[in-house]
C-alpha cells in the first residue's frame, strides 16, 4: 500500500551448493551451475564424473586464475556411491545433471536432509516435420541434432514424427545423409561423428536396437558397431516400425540411434511427441514459423525449438532451461537458474498508521470500507 507499506525483498545464499556434473560434456556443465552458484554467493563441492575429472579440475583452476578464493570452490573427485551420497549430507543446496534413474535417488536423499535440489536428467526427445518444412534444412538440423556427439547429449534428438506426405522423401534423404558422415575418433574439427565412451554405452545402445529389431523393426542403415574407427564406435543408425513397447521407443538410448514414424495430422503428431515419461526438448519443423510455435507450445517438455534441434534454446542463457516428467525439475539458466540458488526474505515495513481499525469503528464497518479502497486502489500505479 503505496504511503502505508513498504515492502522489500531479500535474496541471501543458500550456503554451501552441492553440483554432481555428467561426463557427456564436462567442460560446460561442470562450470554452467557453478558460476551461478558463486555469483548468488554461495560455496560450491564439485562432484564431476569420474571418467572426466581432469576436465573439472582445469575447469576450476581457469576459476581460479580468475580470482575465485581457493575454499570457495571445490572438487571431490570420485564414484556417486563414496562421494555423491556423502555430498547431499552435507549441502545446503543440491544440482544433479544424469539420468533419471539416478536423479530420483538423488531427490530421495535431498529429500531426507530437507534440502532443495534441481535435476537435470534424461530425455527421449520428440521432432515433428510438418508437410510444409523445408526438408533439406531439417534434414541438415535433424542429423546434427541425433548424432552429435554420437547421441550422448540428454536434448538429442531420439523420434523423428515425419508427415506422410513428406515421409518418404525425408526419410530417403536423412538415412542417404547418415550414411557419409565423416566418423572418426580424432579431434579433427571436420569430423562430424565421434565414438561413444565406453563399453557400457556400447552395449546398451546394441541392445535397444536388437531389442526393437527383434519386435519387428526395420534397420534403414547402421544398426552396428564400428570396431575399425574405435572400440567403442557405433554407426549411425536409423530406425522404421519400431513397437510402441521397444525399449528404444521407450527408454533414453543416449547413442546416434533415431527412429522414424509417419503421421496424418497436427494433434496425432502432438499426442505421439507427449506419449513419453520423458519431456526435456522437443523440435518442430515447419515453413510457417507462428504454426511451428503453436505446435511446440502443446508439447511437454521444458526446451522447443522450431527450425533447429536444441542449439537456439541451450545458447539462450537469459532463458530457462530444463524438464517436465521424469526430465527433472528445476531450470538452469536464465532467472530461474539464478535465484534457485537463494532463499527469499520478504521485508516489510509499517511506514505510518495502522492497519487495525481505528478506535470507535466496528470491525465489519472498518472491513467493508478497506475492501472498497482495496478496489479503488487496483488501478493505482505501483499498488500491485
Amino acid at each position: 500500500m503505496p504511503g502505508l507499506i513498504d515492502v522489500d525483498v531479500n535474496y541471501r545464499a543458500k550456503g554451501v551448493v552441492g553440483i554432481i556434473s555428467p561426463w557427456n560434456y564436462p567442460l560446460t556443465l561442470a562450470v554452467s551451475d557453478a558460476i551461478a552458484a558463486l555469483l548468488a554467493g554461495n560455496a560450491v563441492v564439485l562432484k564431476p564424473a569420474e571418467q572426466t575429472t581432469y576436465t573439472a579440475l582445469a575447469a576450476v583452476a581457469l576459476l581460479r586464475e580468475a580470482g575465485v578464493p581457493k575454499d570457495v570452490m571445490q572438487v571431490v573427485p570420485g564414484t556417486g556411491p563414496d562421494v555423491g551420497e556423502p555430498l547431499v549430507a552435507e549441502s545446503d543446496y543440491l544440482c544433479f545433471t544424469g539420468s533419471s534413474a539416478t536423479g530420483s535417488l538423488v531427490a530421495a536423499k535431498a529429500g531426507e536432509q530437507l534440502i532443495d535440489c534441481s535435476l537435470e536428467l534424461g530425455g527421449k526427445n520428440p521432432a515433428i516435420v510438418m508437410p510444409d518444412a523445408d526438408i533439406d534444412a531439417a534434414v541438415d538440423g535433424l542429423i546434427r541434432g541425433a548424432f552429435t556427439n554420437a547421441g550422448q547429449l540428454c536434448i538429442a534428438i531420439e523420434r523423428l514424427y515425419v508427415h506422410e506426405a513428406v515421409r518418404e522423401e525425408f526419410t530417403r534423404t536423412f538415412v542417404e545423409r547418415a550414411e557419409t558422415l565423416d566418423i572418426r575418433a580424432t579431434d579433427d574439427w571436420d569430423v562430424e561423428m565421434g565414438s561413444l565412451l565406453s563399453q557400457a554405452q556400447l552395449d546398451k545402445v546394441s541392445s535397444h536396437v536388437e531389442d526393437a529389431r527383434e519386435a519387428g523393426a526395420t534397420v534403414l542403415t547402421g544398426g552396428e558397431p564400428l570396431p575399425d574407427v574405435g572400440p567403442y564406435a557405433y554407426a549411425p543408425t536409423v530406425l522404421t516400425d519400431v513397437s510402441s513397447d521397444a525399449d528404444l521407443a521407450t527408454q533414453e538410448t543416449f547413442g546416434p540411434v533415431v527412429s522414424i514414424y509417419g503421421f496424418e495430422d497436427t494433434d496425432e503428431a502432438i499426442d505421439r511427441a507427449n506419449d513419453s515419461a520423458y519431456g526435456l526438448n522437443a523440435s518442430v519443423w515447419t515453413a510457417d514459423t507462428d504454426a511451428g510455435r503453436d505446435i511446440a507450445r502443446r508439447i511437454d517438455c521444458g526446451t522447443a525449438n522450431v527450425n533447429e534441434a536444441y542449439a537456439p534454446s541451450f545458447i539462450a542463457h537469459d532463458a530457462p532451461m530444463g524438464g517436465m516428467k521424469e526430465s527433472g525439475i528445476g531450470r538452469r539458466h536464465g532467472a530461474e537458474g539464478f535465484y534457485r540458488f537463494t532463499e527469499s526474505q520478504t521485508l516489510a515495513t509499517q511506514e505510518r498508521g495502522s492497519l487495525d481499525s481505528p478506535p470507535g469503528v466496528p470491525y465489519k464497518w472498518y472491513a467493508a470500507a478497506m475492501k472498497r479502497l482495496f478496489k479503488l486502489l487496483r488501478d493505482v500505479p505501483g499498488f500491485r
